[in-house]
């Protein structure tokens, strides 16, 4: 355990990389604060620093990271739950969305018990899952949906299982992201993306207003009509760059299915997915650019699919690869569009609400991927969730790196456009200071990332001399968040709130998240998101008390706006719902994590379902050991731990692989001895570490998820051809 906030000198600031004027300011600064701070009050320590701004970005991370180990160096998280970095002010909560519409609609809808956005916003997510019409109806006037026919109600709940969403409206969700809003302040004008393209650092951002954006819309759907038929599914595997945007939006404005993939798959990852969707063409470019090197793209598609092609040059007007006879350069794709005589207007195609727009796929973790329709309902869901949890507002500038093959493609295009933001897009890695300095010159005031992005940041320390104060917010989601990572991203900003968000491509949203109206806990969820019930439930089924503490799957209520009803190659019912238990009346979703709810009333992922393990009839989950192993020692990179069947049978044996940073070298044997005490410490003193090895990376998901049934398998079996050597 390290030094308390109150034992800190100057020397222990020197240590962290300050000059000896700095430290002498620094620690005046600090015992002010000291002075009125109460020892037993570490959240009121850390508070009163933040309200004070006394860690600057530009200050070294390592005095970012002394500062909040030594506030809450006595912290007891078994007893505390997460400690809390970031508190809401009563002030600001009253200017977020969510925040604005609890002060208008909290006192006739809760009554006496409404008090103000914060005090009340547990009891306002509660409404919202007992009276999801109520909330859905005020939502739906906040975001940029316009109903070509209005739904005769918001819930139809007598259709069963799952009730039917916005029955009999008619509308085109495309068209909803592209029309100018006095609502949101929206109009021609107003810009919609804004971009740049790699090795250009030094020019100015790229601006695209609303109209621009929607007469290349209009443009590429006329194309569409002139190439493919209503109802077609066509592929996107390309970056996510204005491009990109502009054919993912004219696909749906068109009455046609877009297709996402991944620009990162292999051939025959390609293939599957054309193959299940049926797609009749697919939008790429001949090259991808990242770090200044060109690789192939166009080449790949091919390889995976005879369907059309449409092929559009990474850089520059001219293709460099010869096509196949039956494809289209983009300029002759183009060009199709002049044969109609008002290229420049177009008037969609309007569905029913729950029409598919989008097939998306699971990450394929265990055979064939799933493959995923999205209606009309699950950008509304998105885009609805990233206002109330992100707080989106109109003139925001929002930027996420990803790919349109991932969820978070669409989501981050409806999560601007429906709400009136800018969406903020760079051509090119976001691995560097290019991609950094980008976010600084647009001006992005909300940030999402993966933490293994967040950690090459970090570790890399590329993102130094940058300024990113004008970011309101980050988020983060797909992977286990770990703590240091998201100190240093926080710390970037005055420590603006990272919020956390778990959910799944069949819900097209989060589940779990944070909100700006609660404070905020590294790597823990502060809510379920709004409208969503949830369970935790024990190993024989049954749901654990409703604020206790305890670590369980989760199961989900199933009135659920936007989530999937069918998949297209699986059994949907059996896939989400069989096999789950009845809770009041609904059987429950499947979704298939692990959560933990921690004292105060923090979530935790703990793994997947298949990533529990029984040590000396002790559940424990391995996202929680490998939390603990992570931190053992400067060596180590990254840690998997896995349960283990002895081949003559008894009780798992706990596995713990690792993978050293570059430049280093330990025995397993000396890494054993500190995982187990550690784990024994942290977790458990009866848990024991039966094996540990060294290994070069981990198997990965494409979405960069961690195969630890794969780990298992292979630890299985060599631990069994050992038993025989």
């Amino acid at each position: 355990m390290g030094k308390s906030i109150w034992e800190l000198g100057i020397e222990d600031l020197v240590k962290t990389g300050l000059n000896l004027h700095e430290a002498v300011e620094f620690n005046r600064i600090l015992k002010n604060v000291l002075s009125t701070a109460q020892r037993s009050k570490p959240a009121e320590v850390w508070r009163e620093l933040m309200a004070k701004r006394a860690l600057k970005p530009t200050h070294p991370f390592e005095l970012h990271r002394l500062l909040y180990y030594s506030v809450y160096a006595n912290w007891n998280i078994s007893t505390n739950g997460p400690p809390p970095y970031w508190f809401p002010s009563l002030n600001q909560s009253k200017l977020t969305n969510l925040g604005k519409i609890m002060e208008l609609h909290g006192p006739k809808l809760l009554g006496a018990s409404y008090k103000d956005p914060i005090s009340s916003f547990s009891l306002f997510q509660k409404f919202s899952i007992q009276n999801p019409e109520i909330y859905w109806s005020i939502v739906l006037q906040e975001l940029s949906v316009t109903f070509q026919k209005a739904p005769r109600c918001i819930l139809d709940r007598t259709e069963k299982p799952n009730g039917r969403w916005l029955p009999d409206s008619m509308l085109n969700i495309a068209e909803c992201c592209l029309r100018s809003s006095s609502r949101l302040l929206r109009d021609d004008n107003s810009l919609a993306i804004v971009w740049r393209d790699e090795g250009c650092d030094n020019s100015n951002v790229n601006h695209m207003t609303l109209k621009q954006l929607r007469d290349k819309v209009t443009l590429v759907a006329n194309a569409l009509d002139a190439t493919f038929s209503k109802g077609d599914a066509v592929a996107i595997d390309m970056p996510l760059t204005v491009d990109a945007v502009v054919i993912y939006l004219a696909i749906v404005l068109a009455g046609l299915v877009v297709v996402s993939i991944a620009d990162s798959f292999a051939a025959n990852e390609v293939a599957v997915r054309l193959l299940i969707s049926k797609a009749k063409g697919i939008f790429t470019q001949d090259f991808i650019l990242r770090g200044g090197k060109k690789y192939p793209l166009y080449s790949r598609v091919i390889e995976g699919g005879s369907c059309k092609a449409i092929v559009i040059p990474v850089t520059g007007n001219r293709l460099e690869v010869d096509l196949r006879e039956q494809d289209l350069s983009w300029e002759e794709f183009l060009s199709t569009a002049k044969e109609f005589p008002r290229s420049n207007c177009y008037s969609p195609m309007y569905h029913s609400i729950d029409a598919v727009t989008n097939i998306l796929f699971s990450s394929g973790t265990t055979g064939e991927p799933k493959a995923i329709p999205w209606t009309q309902l699950s950008p509304i869901r998105c885009a609805a969730d990233s206002w109330a949890h992100m707080d989106v507002q109109a003139g925001d500038v929002f930027c996420w790196p990803t790919n349109l093959g991932w969820a978070m493609g669409p989501v981050s295009v409806y999560s601007s456009l429906l709400v009136g933001a800018t969406l903020a897009l760079y051509h090119g890695s976001p691995l560097g200071h290019g991609f950094g300095k980008f976010v600084q010159d647009a001006g992005v005031t909300i940030l999402g990332t993966v933490p293994s992005l967040v950690k090459t940041w970090k570790d890399t320390r590329c993102m130094e001399g940058l300024n990113w104060t004008k970011i309101r917010y980050f988020a983060s989601t797909g992977e286990t968040s770990n703590v240091d990572d998201d100190l240093w991203l926080s710390s970037r900003s005055y420590y603006k709130p990272l919020f956390e968000c778990c959910g799944g491509t069949e819900l097209g949203s989060s589940f779990i998240v944070g909100s700006p109206l609660q404070p905020q806990a590294f790597g823990a969820f502060s809510t379920a998101s709004m409208t969503t019930g949830f369970v935790i439930l024990d190993e024989h089924g049954i749901p654990f008390p409703e604020d206790q503490p305890c670590i369980g799957e989760i199961g989900l209520f199933p009135i659920y706006l936007g989530a999937s009803n069918e998949l297209l190659n699986a059994d949907h019912d059996e896939v989400y719902f069989k096999g789950m238990p009845i809770y009041n009346g609904m059987q429950l979703r499947r979704h298939g994590d692990i959560i933990k709810r921690t004292v105060g009333g923090y979530l935790v992922v703990q793994g997947r379902a298949d990533d529990t393990m029984n040590l000396g009839g002790i559940k424990t989950s391995s996202v929680e050991l490998e939390r603990i192993c992570d931190l053992v020692d400067e060596s180590i990179l990254e840690t998997a731990a896995v349960a283990v069947s002895p081949i003559q049978g008894g009780p798992e044996q706990l596995v713990i692989l690792v993978v050293l940073s570059e430049g280093y070298r330990k025995s397993p044997q000396e890494l054993k001895v500190k995982f187990s005490k550690a784990i024994q410490s942290n977790l458990n003193p009866l848990f024991k570490v039966g094996f540990v090895k060294i290994v070069p990376s981990f198997p990965r998901t494409a979405s960069n998820k961690l195969l630890r049934r794969v780990l298992r398998k292979q630890m299985k079996d060599e631990l069994a051809l050992q038993s025989h050597l």
